[in-house]
């Protein structure tokens, strides 16, 4: 599987931007959009992490990226970069979408209408029943149904759509399984539906990958559906990120004696539609379809400037930008108003200060400093 929309040397240039250290999928963007490629953003780092007061970044070798690359198509994947014409149109449309993801299976699936499904590990035998009957629902209306790999809801929900359509977002590797006793399913996921990652090759998931998958579960759906869940479990980080992300949110109301229902019945007392059917996560997604996502939230780095700003107006203002941070998250928006600096200028000490492992990005368009 190693055809690719962009050509090897640029796969190679952008795997090693994204693997570096503090660049996210923001900052990415916003060093395409100053640089114009990866590889002139590569040649920039080290002045940009070095002018926002970092050490010096640890960017991987155009030899490591080259055996990552080589271990994915072992595995069978091949990577997708946003911009690609089998990028996911859904995923793309979010904020802070993953400059590069690694699939196993059948692509065709992703550019499908989707709703995704997350509950419960440890559900209940009715709600592992009820999930099933919606994602088989959901499944042979033409919808494909989106979830986590996990145990409990997420592993019956891929299991009843394997014959119409199923994605797996895995928060390792995607030569990893998780949990073990998955292997089959995710097996049988690869051949039959689509595995998705973000992480490379051989990764262990850890507890902090597993909000960033929740992420791209919402984002490859235009809907989440909640069917049993704790008042703090992954699965209401799911619903807070397909809020975020413009999509719909619906939850199965459950008893108020079962701990496992009380996460869903909050989600519904805050506005998540109530639903009891896959017929009717259908009905409520299919007007959706055809309407053009909202563009994602700006937050300033991917409408970034053609070219970087003039250094000498950038050292004359990066010690007001940092006086107006502070460790509480404020809109970018916000900071250019109180800031009243051009564009250019505040975007780029943002991600001077970013690389250098110095500001954090937040939902929405907001940055703190760390």
């Amino acid at each position: 599987m190693s055809n690719r929309t962009i050509s090897g040397g640029d796969l190679v240039d952008r795997l090693r931007l994204i693997r570096t250290e503090t660049v996210g999928p923001v900052a990415f963007d916003h060093l395409l959009s100053l640089y114009g490629t990866a590889a002139a953003a590569l040649d920039a780092l080290p002045g940009l992490a070095r002018r926002g007061g970092g050490k010096a970044l640890r960017v991987p070798t155009k030899a490591e990226a080259e055996r990552e690359i080589a271990a994915t198509e072992k595995a069978g994947a091949r990577f997708l970069a946003k911009g690609d014409a089998d990028y996911p149109r859904l995923l793309a449309a979010i904020e802070a979408a993953p400059p590069l993801i690694t699939v196993k299976g059948h692509i065709g699936l992703a550019r499908q209408p989707a709703a995704a499904m997350v509950g419960a590990r440890n559900a209940s035998a009715a709600g592992q029943r009820l999930a099933r009957e919606m994602a088989g629902d959901i499944g042979r209306s033409g919808m494909v149904v989106v979830s986590g790999l996990a145990r409990g809801i997420d592993g019956v929900a891929h299991i009843a759509a394997l014959d119409t359509g199923t994605i797996a977002v895995v928060a390792g590797g995607i030569d990893v399984v998780y949990p073990p006793e998955h292997a089959d399913l995710q097996a049988r996921v690869a051949e039959a539906g689509l595995v998705v990652a973000e992480m490379p090759v051989a990764t262990q998931p850890q507890a902090r990958h597993f909000p960033r998958r929740n992420r791209l579960i919402s984002g490859l759906a235009l809907g989440v559906v909640v069917v049993e869940a704790a008042l703090k479990s992954g699965s209401l980080i799911t619903a807070r990120f397909a809020l975020e992300q413009g999509r719909e949110v619906m939850a199965v109301p459950g008893s108020p004696l079962d701990p496992r229902a009380r996460g869903a019945n909050d989600l519904i007392r805050q506005g998540a539609r109530l639903v009891e059917s896959g017929a009717e996560v259908v009905d409520i997604l299919s007007p959706m379809v055809e309407v053009p996502l909202a563009e994602p939230a700006r937050d300033g780095y991917a409408a970034g400037p053609a070219s970087p700003p003039d250094e000498r107006e950038i050292e004359r203002n990066r010690a007001r930008i940092v006086q107006l941070l502070s460790p509480v998250p404020i809109a970018v928006d916000e900071l250019l108003r109180q800031a009243e600096l051009t564009l250019p200028v505040v975007f780029t000490i943002l991600l001077e200060l970013e690389l250098a492992g110095r500001l954090m990005r937040h939902a929405g368009g907001r940055v703190s400093l760390i």
